[in-house]
């Protein structure tokens, strides 16, 4: 195998994105490289003034089927493949006059854009590479003798090699870059059998692949001695991967991960039926509103629990606004999000240097389907999200005594939050806000305990003369299997409960809220977050 640096004489060119082409193009020609190319690539190349030879003239066989058969060749395929070092490949290069390919510069049809976009099915097919990849595999396997480019980001770190090398490029060069095709093929691959799966309502396929491009690496993970990195997959949903960050440092993986958390959340909220804020912390929600207006949901959400909003992540589903960036400014803030900010809003939070303030334009659908992906040890989980969106016309009352409006109206914003808080999830709330949550404990009577026990601090905080869960209503994300849960909310204040039903003691539990004069509705859909 040879390491050492190779020089380009002859190069294929065959590129969907045209970027940088032309500076390419001009570049190869002044190093006094041949060029072969394919169709467009050809043209704009040609037009540019750059001397290329068309690929039908190196294999004497036209561009057939709409371009579909152009680079399938022996004249191809034998210049990327053939060993230099083999006598035997050097001899049939010899005997069928095949010459060597030194570089391949491809980039694929684009299948990822083409689906993003809604196009219809024979669109995304006819979007599908074959030529492309076939050949970037080609030249990633000969990558001892063939340099092989992928992406138009590359072509800077190729020129600036070859002028270091008067023209060749060294062997950890086209490694690294034969690394680099082979994970474009292996991504594309995956978006098109993910693709298609989907388009033929396969929900297990028999094998499956997971595909993203890298965005950043990132300082560290969870903690400082875990490396990570963040990735983008080929989906249209906006979020925290497609948002655009406007000031502060770099987002951290706990940050990105408490930021999505947020958006997922903040989401369950049209912004046509009024502003909605959530305050995110650990992944869990420590307040959530609706308001008259954006700063007062805000204000709503902080007063939940005050002490866990310091150092969290605030998302919006409005415009954020001057005076809604002056209150949060007023304390330690690690990202705020929202689908826009004002210019004004923007120069509030200039001051506070580790702010970081993201906008994302457009909300993320809470009900579009996608796969949620979790290792374990030997293999890999795959789920669909929790897109489920039970309304509540799917609502069954199970009490004698339904409730009222407003009982309705505060389930309806406590079911929504539930969905988003790590199991046992058990959400206290009061004329469109959480006045208490309880998260993530192993026992749903603790889960109610604690969220009584933050409504009662929160009670301190404000000056309240009595616990604001008094009054409210309460969400828990599963059933409750015995009536001691449901009795803790009791004592806690409630007047009435939103629960999914189904558990074996539920006619002992609807006795029970009875007997409390509870209203109770069963949802019939659970949302544990584990």
């Amino acid at each position: 195998m040879t390491t050492g640096p190779i020089t380009i004489r002859r190069a294929l060119l065959s590129v969907s994105d045209k970027s940088r082409l032309v500076e390419l193009g001009r570049a190869l020609a002044g190093y006094g490289v041949e060029m072969v190319s394919t169709g467009g690539t050809a043209t704009a190349l040609r037009e540019a003034g750059v001397d290329v030879q068309g690929v039908s003239d190196l294999t004497g066989f036209p561009e057939i089927m709409e371009s579909r058969v152009k680079t399938l060749h022996p004249k191809v395929h034998g210049g990327l493949l053939a060993r230099r070092d083999n006598a035997g490949h050097i001899a049939a290069m010899d005997a069928y006059g095949i010459a060597p390919i030194d570089l391949l510069v491809v980039n694929l049809y684009p299948f990822e854009e083409t689906v993003a976009a809604g196009a219809d099915y024979g669109t995304c097919v006819e979007n599908i590479d074959i030529g492309g990849p076939a050949m970037i595999r080609a030249a990633s396997k000969n990558h001892a003798f063939v340099t092989v480019v992928v992406d138009p980001q590359d072509y800077g770190v190729l020129l600036a090699e070859m002028a270091a090398g008067g023209g060749a490029v060294p062997y950890c060069l086209r490694q690294a870059l034969a690394q680099t095709a082979y994970a474009r093929t292996a991504t594309y691959d995956a978006a098109v059998s993910g693709w298609m799966a989907g388009m033929i309502g396969t929900d297990a396929p028999r094998r499956c692949a997971v595909a993203g491009e890298l965005t950043r690496t990132l300082r560290y993970g969870e903690n400082p001695h875990q490396a990570a990195a963040f990735y983008s997959d080929s989906s249209a949903r906006s979020g925290v991967a497609t948002a655009i960050q406007h000031q502060g440092k770099e987002l951290s993986y706990n940050n990105i991960s408490d930021t999505d958390a947020a958006l997922e959340l903040v989401a369950e909220f049209d912004p046509d039926d009024g502003p909605a804020c959530a305050i995110i912390k650990h992944a869990n929600p420590c307040g959530v509103a609706r308001g008259a207006t954006l700063p007062d949901a805000y204000t709503k959400a902080f007063n939940c629990d005050r002490a866990s909003a310091f150092g969290g992540i605030v998302a919006f589903n409005h415009e954020i606004d001057a005076e809604t960036a002056a209150k949060v400014a007023e304390i330690f803030t690690e990202v705020v999000v929202a689908p826009a900010a004002t210019n004004e809003a923007r120069l509030a939070f200039a001051a506070k240097k580790n702010l970081r303030l993201l906008t994302i334009g457009t909300l993320p659908d809470p009900a579009a389907p996608g796969k949620v992906w979790k290792q374990v040890a030997g293999g890999y989980l795959v789920q669909d999200r929790d897109a489920g969106q039970a309304s509540p016309a799917d609502w069954k009352t199970v009490t004698k005594r339904a409730p009222t409006v407003r009982e309705m109206a505060d389930m309806h914003v406590a079911w929504s939050i539930a969905k988003h808080v790590k199991s046992n999830a058990v959400v206290y709330v009061r004329d469109g806000a959480t006045v208490g949550i309880g998260a993530g404990q192993m026992s749903r009577v603790d889960s109610a305990k604690i969220a009584a026990v933050k409504a009662e601090r929160m009670a301190a905080d404000l000056g309240l003369p009595q616990s604001p869960a008094i009054g409210s209503v309460v969400a828990s994300d599963a059933f409750f299997p015995f009536a001691d849960g449901l009795m803790e909310t009791v004592c806690a204040g409630a007047t009435a409960v939103i629960q999914p039903g189904g558990a074996m003691r539920d006619n002992e539990v609807i006795e029970r809220a009875d007997a409390a004069g509870l209203a109770m509705v069963f949802t019939g859909m659970r949302h544990f977050r584990h």
